[in-house]
């Protein structure tokens, strides 16, 4: 009787937990239900007091402005308006059925929304993400005639509500005339008549249909897709131009025979010069600006015509500064060429600046104007030669080495390998520090360095991308990628080096810190995601390193800058040939990389250019130069700040020797020393006045209980190392 009892409850239980769980499920049901009704009595409430505009009402744009870092100072003004409308029959079917094509291929069948592309919109709005994707044409037509830019689930619902109406009081023929009316198409053309005579020299009604599918194709982002503005746009309009096509070939606008026709060859481009907002070094300044507020999913409509005020990151004097700079060592080099008559293939400076504390770009030299080569050299990956042996600092420093590390300053041949490692000038340094070694740039000791790692090669690759500098091209993982074979822009290097200034804290590289609209609402602001990348104490002991090579090494020049300053020189050969020169190093708040190349691809001899009684081109000779120039304007006004406390620093001795000492040459005096370093430690001490010149062998590092090996033989370089640069005289900029 116990047990029937038992059961009993059990069962009684069992149906009264199922009851509570159908409570629970229709309680949940109703309130979606009510959630459900009083989101379409909202929305039902919303379409009934919307109205739509006028269709047409004057279409008016804006002048946007772009402006420095102080939000007072312009740096350009975008296009203006320039605008014709034209009826429906003046605009060929060919046009019609290309936009159609290229923007939305269910035009003629949708309710003027895309349902699952409003909901990805919706959503992305709600997680908090960027405004993406769920436009129709009928939708892009409302938001360029009626909208404002802001973004956010009003706007989006009042497009909603405005295309549901427009799409059932007009005519698909009257929307599409009047969006093909309004879109822009870059060069300053706001609908298709204008863009058929921006670009073709004609008017709508005569284009043609690859004319028409090359107008359709632009659309998307003309300051991306005009071969004007840029060389590297013609492949992606090509791209751009074929899906349209096919396109049209899908939605039978055209035949397979006009397909194959058409698609063999886009119709020619009359040449027309670049809108003058690109002339003279600021272009790229402008270029860059525009491509960066399109990957923030800015409109090209919104950006040329919008009436936006965009705040860049680009500080006046500054830019100023590395224009100037930039142009006269450039002069200088060629006016060296020319005096010893050696004729070079063209040489070329870039300037990458970057705030340490934000990745945003102080100032940025990519060339002499965007219009006549756009070719940006800041953004060039080109060999970053013994620059990159800061991130073989890392590396040793991340696996358990030290700055008192004894490495091989001596010719060898690594495990595993066949050719030996050398020196420039086959120079025999005997055992060196990793300290000295960075001071004195010694090629034998990061290539020692990397072969003791485990995994040494990929961990100097990876303390790379860690600080800032993607992996681009000779990223080889051999022994010697720490001696400069692997390819960087300025941009990234600047970044990556102001990673160790930043306490090992990484940001990305930016140029627009705010954008408002006409109205003053804020649009964006920018909000750089900060990450560790590097630890601290390794990234005060990489920067303590560096700070060597400026005190008395080969970027002595630099120390006449006046405040604490960690650095490197770096200059990449082939064979016997030089290719590229650089200089990269900062202070706590800015980072600044100097590059000099040669030739239209720059890949060219930069001997030619060396500096008067120079051996060869070197970093520390006109890269290094051009740094200090720009940087002592680029610091001007800001305060003196210490890099971080190394805890190697922090040990030594007061007495310590110098990392440095050039054989032959007097020790400088402590009185003659820079005040650069962590605070409360000795720094390595500044090259006196007593320095060898640029023209004499390059110095023999002392270790201080390590006598130092006979040189042997010079002997020619590997490839793609540095030459041991000879530490110059500290004093003015000039060769």
């Amino acid at each position: 009787m116990a047990d029937v009892t038992e059961t009993s409850t059990a069962t009684t239980s069992r149906w009264a937990k199922l009851a509570l769980w159908q409570r629970i499920m229709v309680g949940l049901v109703a309130g979606v239900v009510a959630l459900a009704l009083a989101a379409g009595l909202a929305f039902g409430g919303l379409y009934v007091v919307t109205q739509v505009p006028d269709p047409n009402a004057s279409f008016q744009s804006s002048l946007s402005r772009l402006y420095f870092a102080d939000g007072k100072t312009e740096l350009a003004t975008l296009a203006e308006q320039n605008r014709l409308s034209v009826p429906s029959e003046q605009i060929p079917q060919a046009m019609k059925d290309a936009a159609v094509a290229a923007e939305d291929r269910t035009f003629w069948t949708n309710p003027g929304i895309s349902p699952t592309g409003m909901a990805r919109a919706l959503g992305a709005i709600l997680t908090g993400h960027d405004l993406q994707g769920g436009s129709t044409i009928t939708q892009q037509y409302i938001r360029l005639m009626y909208l404002t830019s802001e973004r956010t689930v009003t706007r989006k619902l009042k497009e909603v509500v405005l295309a549901l109406k427009l799409n059932n009081r007009e005519s698909k023929d009257e929307i599409l005339t009047n969006y093909l009316n309004t879109v822009y198409f870059g060069r300053g053309a706001y609908g298709v008549q204008t863009a058929a005579q921006s670009w073709f020299g004609k008017d709508a009604k005569d284009l043609t249909v690859p004319e028409a599918a090359v107008l359709a194709a632009v659309v998307q982002n003309p300051s991306l897709l005009d071969p004007s503005i840029t060389a590297d746009n013609t492949s992606r309009l090509e791209a751009r131009y074929a899906y349209v096509l096919s396109g049209m070939l899908e939605e039978k606008s055209i035949t397979q025979q006009q397909f194959d026709e058409y698609r063999g060859a886009m119709p020619k481009l009359p040449d027309v010069p670049p809108p003058a907002v690109y002339a003279g070094p600021r272009g790229f300044l402008v270029y860059m600006a525009q491509k960066e507020l399109l990957s923030l999913d800015f409109t090209d409509a919104q950006i040329n015509g919008g009436g936006l005020q965009i705040t860049t990151t680009f500080d006046a004097a500054a830019q100023a500064a590395a224009e100037k700079a930039a142009q006269t060592y450039q002069a200088q080099a060629t006016d060296a060429a020319k005096a010893r008559n050696q004729t070079g293939a063209g040489v070329h400076a870039a300037i990458a600046s970057v705030d340490t504390a934000t990745g945003g770009l102080v100032a940025l030299y990519g060339g002499d104007d965007f219009v006549k080569n756009s070719r940006n050299w800041a953004t060039t990956a080109r060999m970053t030669g013994s620059t990159f042996k800061a991130f073989g600092l890392v590396a040793g420093l991340r696996n358990g080495f030290t700055l008192d590390t004894p490495l091989r300053g001596d010719t060898f041949t690594p495990p595993g390998e066949s050719q030996p490692v050398r020196n420039e000038f086959g120079t025999q340094y005997g055992t060196v520090t990793l300290l000295q070694a960075t001071a004195a740039s010694i090629n034998t000791a990061f290539v020692d360095l990397t072969s003791k790692m485990k995994n040494g090669p990929q961990e100097v690759i990876r303390a790379a991308n860690d600080a800032g500098a993607p992996s681009a091209g000779g990223w080889d993982a051999t022994n010697r990628v720490a001696l400069g074979g692997a390819e960087a822009s300025p941009v990234d290097m600047a970044n990556a080096y102001a990673t160790l200034a930043n306490s090992g804290t990484r940001n990305g590289v930016h140029v627009i810190r705010e954008v408002k609209d006409s109205a003053g609402n804020v649009l964006y602001e920018a909000d750089p995601a900060e990450q560790n990348t590097v630890d601290t104490k390794v990234a005060a002991d990489t920067t303590y390193a560096l700070q060597s090579v400026v005190n008395e090494g080969t970027g002595v020049r630099a120390s006449a800058l006046g405040r604490p300053v960690a650095g490197k020189t770096g200059t990449a050969g082939v064979g016997d040939q030089i290719a590229a020169g650089w200089f990269i190093a900062y202070t706590k708040q800015i980072s600044t990389a100097v590059m000099f190349v040669a030739g239209d691809d720059g890949n060219a001899d930069l001997d030619p250019y060396r500096a008067p009684g120079d051996q060869t081109f070197f970093g520390a000779s006109y890269p290094t130069m051009t740094w200090l120039d720009y940087m002592k304007v680029a610091t001007t006004g800001q305060p003196v700040e210490d890099f971080d406390t190394s805890s190697y620093a922090a040990k030594q001795p007061q007495s310590s020797l110098s990392p440095l000492a050039v054989a032959g040459t007097p020790s400088t005096s402590s009185a003659g020393r820079s005040t650069a370093g962590a605070p409360n430690s000795p720094a390595p001490s500044v090259a006196s006045s007593q320095q060898p010149p640029a023209s004499i062998a390059p110095p023999v590092v002392v270790p201080p209980t390590v006598p130092v090996a006979p040189a042997s033989p010079s002997t020619p370089p590997s490839p793609t190392t540095e030459p041991s640069e000879p530490a110059p005289s500290p004093g003015p900029s000039t060769p």
